[in-house]
């Protein structure tokens, strides 16, 4: 029924301004801005910022189709302020003065964008990724660092928004193509050299009464990646009952505690994308006062991956001695096994935006802009799990002894084993089994549908007030995940028959003789040929989310002492309501299959749980910009931003995240009342334009922000259907354990004498507020007429928080936080077009909570060249990550390894025209 009321509210809007807008006979010029090469697009991009109300940046298409760099996240890092994350060497997401991907808002031609994801591990997040949105399609990006009352809230760092190509924008007839061959020098499984093509047409008509614009990409890329690390770390788990403390510094760790983790491992993986954008736009002017654009945006994104792995698992650690922070490292265990892991990684991602925009002058002095949008986001159509895991392993103990350990004292750990113990040694088939499988994945389907009006009445007689700005916007955001999950950790011992699984061993390395090599899809398939595969259990979470928002502004323009005074003083409502729903059958009780398993036992029928909140801000903001001189710029800005909580943690439902026979076992539970995070914000800057194309900045900024979430935790029971959840391995029974999922033994079953568990409840809550403030210095220089430029950069952010590895609190600290460089060194003269350029991010806090993740400082090196041949065809070069960096990601210390990944440089080799 709200989908109705949307459309028919739209509609009425829509053939009002229509109908008045034939009516009107006013002329409208437009005035078309060609930026060509290098240089053209910095000094663009530099009148944006000077030009703009608060503090902008900006990044502009150097010619049509030809963004600075392949991706558009590696393009925003060049800008102050602006990181990005990666994933396989690829830019994906960015952090804004400290503020990671979840707080900065995203929106494409000023419409709030949808996202979906398929892995468990990427969440169900509002982020926007930009891997999903070709560079060629793109004719320019801001960064709105300030708020502003007719900006849509939801950025708390700031709002990017990505404008495309119109026709009515460019000249009559304007056609572009690309060729490409992306040669990645990582590739080991596939293609090391792939092709990307992409083409853009458009048209206007009639003295540009009437335009269309058609653009397509479509992109391959085979990737390669290796990592060494583990599992994360935690302190007391796996447990040791008496570790060899001595060295432990009791200055900073008084409580002798120590960490170990779970695993060490050595991986190699293989990823395949294929990447479609296209885009139709149609234009019409049916009179000079009014133009109608009508747009459908695509994007179709298919990943396959594949990865193997080695792994040694410390479930308990029998022997071990900690260093002088607390780390376990020498962790050792005897009579164990070897464990060797299969991955399969196989997903789509499918947008559509469908938009129309009327512009319509009703007189010299009044206009209005009215924009309607209806988009999806939709991850892993068809529910299919995303990820298929498969684990082989000796058998477990006596019958085939071995003795494993690691050496974690360097910056990358050893593994260690001892088959001398097992006949034929832990490699030879007789000696391997099957261990257990896993399918996981989301379904996502994100929708926005969203209005906005927008008015503006100038002043067309004398006086400071310059215009009034005001307008309306609605936005319905619903998403409707499936949770997909299915597993049977009980196929040793002969259950699961691999003899005719194909596998093999690879030469290893850091400890590790082997990598195993074989299919995850060809051992799913033995399990389910052997009646042996467990229907998955779905999942069902949902929310929707209703934004209304008024706003009102006023910009004044005056002097003072003949210094020009612009300023900008506005104000947003915005009133939201929340609904948040789960379906699952619950949990009655626990099933003690092998020494670590309990597998859950579901209710016969689903359960629906819903919860509801809302709440309500007044976001004002405040711009003043002073030309001292004619080159000389002074701003102050202050506002108040928000960005909402993030989907997952909003869910009702209580997921059993964690249940291990003995324990420890760990729930956490959504709240739908979480209030959004707020920012007060103070802006000053100081700008010296001292040349066509150059100038130099210092800005200073301070952030107050409130309602940050962090985890509230509790000990407590959980309720099922039948009373408590119990614990069916304390007081064993029987021989268990004993049984399969499907076919359990009933007394390895919960039983209302079991004791009852005691569950570590997480649940996210709005606790902390913080501060963060720093510096951002920018320089940009052209060197007169000999065609060099450069552009320096440099960010300092601090916070009044700061994760402190040494404390055993459940410690608050905000995660993205790092200072960043960028240096970029480039000739344009004549035919010839050369870049360098080189980005640079210090250490951060990746996430935060009981155990943190750090990602050390990286920085990377980037290459362009190009050759023009005439004045419609050009060849080109690109390189990306030249000096072959790597990512490495720790615990609280150095020492606790988590990630330390290798790509390999890649390079693109192409040839763009231009009509």
């Amino acid at each position: 029924m709200q989908t109705k009321k949307f459309n028919a509210v739209s509609a009425a809007v829509a053939c009002a301004l229509l109908s008045n807008g034939l009516m009107a006979q006013e002329d409208k010029s437009v005035e078309v801005i060609e930026v060509k090469g290098i240089r053209g697009s910095l000094t663009s991009a530099m009148d944006i910022k000077r030009e703009s109300s608060g503090v902008v940046e900006a990044i502009s298409a150097e010619d049509i189709g030809k963004f600075p760099d392949t991706n558009l996240a590696e393009s925003l890092q060049r800008i102050t302020g602006v990181s990005i994350d990666r994933t396989n060497n690829e830019g994906n997401q960015v952090t804004v003065r400290g503020f990671g991907p979840s707080f900065n808002l995203v929106t494409l031609n000023n419409r709030q964008m949808p996202n979906s994801s398929s892995l468990l591990t990427s969440g169900i997040s509002r982020s926007f990724n930009f891997r999903e949105i070709a560079a060629e399609s793109v004719s320019g990006v801001e960064v709105h660092k300030t708020g502003k009352a007719d900006v849509s809230s939801g950025g708390l760092g700031a709002t990017i928004n990505i404008n495309t190509a119109r026709p009515f924008e460019m000249d009559e007839f304007m056609a572009a193509w690309s060729a490409k061959a992306v040669m990645d020098t990582s590739v080991t499984d596939g293609d090391s050299v792939t092709p990307e093509f992409s083409g853009m047409v458009s048209k206007t008509f009639d003295d540009k009464r009437f335009g269309v614009l058609a653009s397509f990409s479509y992109a391959e890329r085979d990737s390669h990646v290796d990592r060494i690390g583990t599992q994360g770390w935690s302190r007391g788990y796996p447990g040791q009952a008496n570790p060899d403390t001595s060295a432990i510094d009791i200055s900073k760790n008084p409580t002798l505690a120590t960490w170990r983790t779970p695993t060490v491992d050595l991986e190699e993986s293989n990823y395949s994308r294929d990447r479609i954008n296209g885009q139709v736009v149609l234009q019409f002017r049916p009179t000079d006062s009014l133009t109608t654009t009508l747009d459908y945006v695509i994007s179709r994104l298919d990943e396959n991956g594949k990865m193997n792995r080695m792994s040694f698992w410390f479930d308990n650690v029998q022997e071990g001695a900690a260093d002088e922070n607390g780390t376990i490292i020498n962790p050792s265990r005897m009579n164990d096994e070897l464990n060797f892991w299969a991955w399969e990684y196989n997903f789509e991602t499918e947008n559509d935006s469908y938009g129309v925009n009327f512009e319509w002058r009703a007189t010299d002095a009044l206009s209005f802009e009215l924009d309607l949008h209806d988009s999806t986001s939709h991850s892993n159509p068809g529910g299919l799990p995303a990820e298929r895991i498969a684990n082989l392993k000796n058998p477990f103990g006596d019958l085939a002894p071995v003795h494993i350990s690691a050496d974690f004292s360097g910056d990358t750990p050893i593994a260690y084993y001892d088959d001398t113990g097992v006949p034929g040694g832990a490699y030879a088939p007789e000696n391997i089994e099957a261990d257990l499988y896993q399918e996981r994945g989301y379904e996502i389907e994100n929708n926005i549908q969203q209005i906005q009006l927008f008015g503006k009445w100038l002043n067309m007689e004398t006086g400071a007030l310059d215009a009034i700005n005001f307008g309306f916007a609605h936005t319905k955001y619903d998403v409707d995940s499936n949770n997909i999950y299915s597993d049977n950790f009980a196929l040793g011992n002969g259950t699961l028959d691999i003899s005719e699984l194909d596998y093999e061993f690879r030469p290893g390395g850091v400890g590790f003789e082997f990598l195993p090599i074989y299919s995850a899809n060809d051992f799913l398939d033995l399990v389910r040929e052997q009646s042996l595969y467990n229907e998955a259990d779905v999942r069902r979470n949902g929310i929707s989310e209703e934004t209304t928002a008024v706003f009102l502004s006023f910009d004044f323009v005056t002097d003072f002492n003949n210094m020009p005074i612009n300023a900008s003083f506005g104000v947003r409502y915005e009133e939201t309501d929340v609904e948040s729903y789960s379906v699952q059958r619950p949990v009655v009780g626990f099933n003690w299959i092998t020494p670590i398993q309990l597998a859950k036992v579901l209710a016969a029928e689903e359960l629906t749980e819903t919860l509801e909140g809302d709440y309500e801000q007044f976001l004002p903001n405040l711009d003043i910009s002073m030309e001292i001189t004619d080159d000389l710029v002074a701003r102050f800005s202050y506002s108040k931003t928000i960005a909402r909580s993030s989907i997952g943690a909003m869910f009702p439902a209580t997921s059993l995240d964690l249940h291990r026979a003995g324990g420890p076992f760990r729930a956490s539970q959504g709240n739908p009342n979480l209030l959004p995070f707020e920012s007060q914000n103070v802006d000053l800057s100081l700008e010296y334009y001292y040349d066509d194309g150059s100038y130099v900045s210092v800005g200073h900024f301070r952030k107050q922000v409130d309602n940050f979430i962090s985890t509230g935790q509790i000990e407590s029971e959980i309720e099922g259907p039948n009373g408590p959840l119990t614990d069916p391995s304390v007081s064993a029974r029987a021989n268990c354990p004993d049984g399969t999922v499907t076919d359990p033994v009933a007394a390895c079953v919960s039983q209302p004498g079991d004791p009852a568990i005691a569950w570590e409840i997480s649940t996210p809550l709005n606790l902390d507020a913080t501060r963060v403030y720093g510096w951002e210095f920018n320089v940009q220089h052209l060197f007169g007429e000999t065609g060099f430029g450069t552009v320096v950069n440099y960010t300092m952010v601090n916070s009044a928080d700061e994760y402190d590895v040494y404390s055993l609190e459940n410690n608050f600290a905000l995660t993205g936080l790092s200072d960043s460089a960028n240096f970029v060194l480039f000739y344009e003269k004549d035919y010839y077009q050369v870049r360098a350029a080189y980005n640079w991010r210090d250490e951060f806090l990746l996430s935060g909570g009981l155990e943190p993740t750090f990602t050390e400082a990286y920085s990377q090196l980037d290459i362009s060249a190009s050759y023009d041949i005439n004045d419609h065809v050009s060849v080109y070069l690109d390189g990306i990550n030249v000096t072959d960096e790597s990512t490495r990601r720790h615990g609280r210390f150095s020492n606790q390894l988590i990630d330390y990944e290798t790509y390999g440089p890649r390079y693109n080799v192409g040839v763009r025209g231009k009509f």
